[in-house]
């Protein structure tokens, strides 16, 4: 006896079942042989496939498996033409299953286990996601999916086509790298947006607060100080926008760690603390009873072609003067470039100082500039909100943007990174 093949035979009829399990489930209220395929046909279908790979490959005569496939599909097809005449019913769900299925039963056999296993699988799963994607779609905008598919663009179309290697004398703008920079961070923007999007941001102002915060801290704190001087509860929009500059320390040090991993774990330290300050007013905020009204938070879509462009120019523009500053001025240049450069967006001048960090730059030169501008980015919020808001909101979040900045600089002196 073959045993392997016995085993290929076994997965093939496996794979049947459990795509046959879901679809005898779907139509269990179904009167015994008023359907075309049930969990016993599906399983079958299954062993089909799996017989007419093993023909094949003994008579070694793919093409085998080409005709069974072709008389099977023709059978069922046959037989689900009635049915949906019967039922009035244009679904071609059913008939694609089950060609699948015949195809991964064949494929078990023929070729590798493993993926005919998690194909089988990923087909059931598909097949009972039918009424959650049916309510994804009906809760999408055009908006939403012009970005998703904009995304998978960038991805799948651009990123092969851009050259991988510096086009400048520094060595410093490297359109691909500048390009996959550009896809993580604003992937993880609108990972953030979508996660607020799902949430709803009316469900509570530190869940706006901490899914905004991978969409940009900075609107959270604007939008809430807005808020505020409405006449909303300043303290609980306080806590939402803490929690926003929380999110977006560790936003950083993980985007940071991707690239760098040693540079992750020099700015862990302090990147936590701060967070934790900034998470204070968060935890007094849930001992507090929610108010019943609250208003809402709208961020604007963060994955539109324009502000990824520009993100993209302006982090080639920062490389290209982090390498010079370095080159030409060392830590004296860098310095006053990260901080300013801070105040405009944080994610440019950590992902250029990361790419240098260990290598042209040292890592404690590195971290420290990476801190400033953590530290200018963090008062650059306080101080639009405070343009905003000068009441109860900007003292209360001035108190905890300073206390989280102090105990940063703290923490990294406590560590030994070089800040003066």
């Amino acid at each position: 006896m073959n045993g392997d093949l016995a085993f290929r035979l076994a997965l093939a009829l496996a794979i049947g079942l459990v795509v046959g399990v879901e679809r005898g489930w779907r139509e269990r209220k179904a009167e015994p042989g008023s359907r075309t395929a049930g969990v016993r046909t599906y399983t079958l279908i299954g062993l089909l496939g799996g017989v007419f790979g093993a023909l094949g490959n003994a008579a070694s005569a793919p093409l085998l498996v080409g005709a069974g496939f072709i008389g099977f599909a023709a059978v069922f097809a046959w037989f689900k033409r009635a049915e949906a005449v019967e039922d009035r019913n244009f679904s071609v769900t059913g008939t694609v299953a089950a060609m699948l299925v015949y195809g991964l039963g064949a494929f078990a056999v023929i070729g590798d286990m493993q993926l005919a296993a998690a194909a089988g699988i990923a087909t059931a799963a598909v097949l009972a996601s039918r009424e959650y994607l049916h309510s994804i779609l009906a809760r999408l905008t055009w908006i939403e999916l012009r970005s998703a598919l904009l995304l998978l663009g960038m991805t799948a179309i651009v990123l092969p086509l851009l050259p991988d290697r510096p086009l400048d004398p520094l060595g410093a703008v490297n359109p691909r790298e500048i390009w996959l920079f550009t896809i993580f961070v604003a992937g993880l923007s609108y990972a953030g947006y979508i996660a607020m999007r799902v949430l709803g941001p009316d469900k509570g102002i530190l869940v706006t607060g901490v899914t905004g915060g991978l969409v940009s801290s900075t609107a959270i704190a604007v939008a809430f100080a807005r808020r505020a001087a409405d006449g909303e509860d300043a303290g609980r929009l306080v806590a939402g926008a803490a929690a926003a500059g929380a999110v977006s320390l560790l936003r950083v040090m993980v985007l940071v760690g991707a690239i760098v991993p040693s540079l992750g774990l020099y700015l862990a330290p302090v990147a936590l603390i701060a967070a934790t300050i900034f998470c204070v007013p968060a935890f007094f905020a849930l001992r507090r009873p929610a108010p019943h009204k609250a208003g809402k938070t709208e961020l604007g879509n963060p994955f539109d072609l324009v502000p990824v462009l520009g993100f993209a120019m302006l982090l080639a523009a920062v490389m290209l003067l982090t390498a010079w500053a370095t080159q030409q001025l060392g830590s004296a240049g860098l310095y006053p470039l990260a901080a300013l450069s801070g105040l405009v967006d944080v994610d440019a001048v950590a992902l250029s100082t990361a790419r240098l960090a260990g290598g042209s730059l040292d890592l404690g030169v590195a971290t420290v500039a990476i801190l400033l501008a953590l530290a200018s980015n963090a008062l650059a919020r306080l101080a639009y909100a405070a343009l905003i808001e000068r009441g109860r909101f900007a003292l209360r979040y001035g108190a905890v943007t300073l206390s989280a900045v102090v105990a940063g600089v703290a923490t990294a002196l406590l560590t030994g990174i070089p800040l003066f």
